[in-house]
């Protein structure tokens, strides 16, 4: 199998076709399988483009960075957005339009800080022997049957046990979180089928009746806020103002939903692009050695998780509406007009990063946007690092002359780009 296989090519004509009628409701499906080229056309001839609907999608690195910085300029909150989308009264608007990352402060400030407090810097450095021994039980399973799926039978099977344990939710209870997340997430997708409309509400609807049960015992039960975020978000700050049940539950949602699908296509599609670019992998054999030294090999794979989440950014766009009118980009934007940042485009810009369709584990000064930028950074962005430091580099460690044994299977999405299944086998 060739990278051919994995990422096909797409001709600058083409490109320049999709570019010059390009709306997210109507992708093409070569679009899916390699959206950077016609990216790379819109930053160069239409860098903040007028969409068939009347919003606005900006690809430019600065562009999208002056957008985050603009906080009062620029409201994270989608209520205006997605009502029409999902329906007044529907569960998938209840959740989206109440959790951490589509809203503004307030409610931003006080759940962001609340979850901050369970994710501080030890916190994190003591979840990692756990997530050693999860991912080293992982790869026992795929040594036995040498081989398997890197989606189903690594990369997606960490995240949700790492969120599973920040919320305290029971081992024999995590088997649907996956299948939850998916449908939640994917009704966030430009266009809808009525069939992804009815499974994300579905979703929502099922999430809650076992999130109120789960509450329910941690208020009698509670666990140690310092490392359990639902204890934390149900304590609520010392003397301050604490969540209703309703944003209390919601943000529960959105905690999996953000820890899972990010980190899932980090990790999957760092081992997938690493049959693509084997000189890559083989320099980054040569830092790992026979006998890993992980402390020191820290910097190495933080260098490296840094460029995978840049080259292929699990989350590929973000959202925003202007609060007043404003320009960006040399293009006057109408107070309440709908923007669309495209953190895939900008974290190709090669006004930003030098030969930025290349993957270089050793980038240096690499600030990418995979995160976001500004008060809606990622909370988690720390555990994300971490999982994909010891994910990929034991990973790696254990299975050098992994292998794919058939094309990748692409999540076919425009927001979160990943794979559905990657089969391979480890000799």
């Amino acid at each position: 199998m060739t990278p051919l296989d994995i990422t096909p090519p797409m001709s600058p004509e083409r490109a320049r076709e999709i570019a010059g009628s390009f709306d997210l409701r109507a992708l093409p499906a070569d679009f899916y399988a390699n959206p950077f080229p016609v990216y790379s056309a819109l930053r160069e001839h239409e860098p903040v483009r007028r969409m068939p609907d009347g919003s606005w999608f900006i690809t430019r690195y600065a562009d999208l960075v002056a957008v985050y910085r603009d906080a009062h300029a620029f409201s994270s909150d989608k209520k205006v957005e997605f009502t029409p989308k999902y329906g007044a009264g529907s569960p998938l608007l209840a959740h989206h339009t109440t959790s951490l990352v589509f809203n503004d402060p307030p409610l931003h400030t006080r759940v962001r800080k609340l979850i901050m407090g369970a994710l501080t810097r030890r916190a994190i450095a003591e979840m990692e022997p756990g997530l050693v021994k999860l991912v080293d039980g992982l790869l026992d399973g795929i040594e036995a049957k040498q081989g398997g799926d890197l989606i189903e039978d690594f990369a997606a099977a960490i995240p949700v046990e790492i969120i599973g344990n920040l919320l305290g939710v029971p081992h024999e209870d995590r088997g649907p979180l996956r299948g939850w997340s998916l449908t939640i997430l994917g009704a966030l997708e430009p266009k809808l089928t009525p069939e992804q409309e009815a499974l994300g509400n579905r979703s929502v609807s099922e999430f809650l009746e076992y999130l109120r049960v789960l509450v329910a015992d941690r208020r009698k039960h509670p666990g140690d806020p310092e490392h359990d975020v639902l204890t934390r978000l149900i304590q609520g700050e010392q003397g301050g103002e604490q969540l209703s049940e309703h944003e209390l539950l919601q943000n529960c949602i959105f905690i999996l939903n953000a820890g899972h699908e990010t980190t899932t296509n980090l990790i999957g599609n760092a081992l997938v692009a690493l049959q693509e670019w084997p000189a890559q992998k083989e320099q980054l054999l040569r830092a790992i050695g026979g006998s890993p030294d992980w402390d020191a090999l820290e910097p190495v794979m933080t260098a490296a998780v840094d460029e995978f989440l840049r080259f292929e950014s699990s989350n590929q766009l973000g959202n925003r509406r202007a609060l007043k009118t404003v320009e960006v980009g040399g293009v006057r934007l109408e107070e309440g007009a709908l923007v669309t940042l495209c953190i895939g485009a900008a974290n190709r810009d090669p006004a930003q990063f030098e030969r930025p369709d290349e993957l270089q584990l050793s980038r240096a000064n690499n600030r990418h946007l995979a995160f976001g930028f500004g008060i809606h950074q990622c909370a988690g962005l720390s555990l994300a690092r971490l999982e994909g430091r010891v994910a990929i580099g034991r990973f790696l460690a254990r299975f050098p002359g992994y292998r794919l044994t058939a094309p990748p299977v692409r999540g076919g999405r425009a927001r979160f780009r990943g794979f559905l299944h990657a089969p391979f086998a480890v000799a």
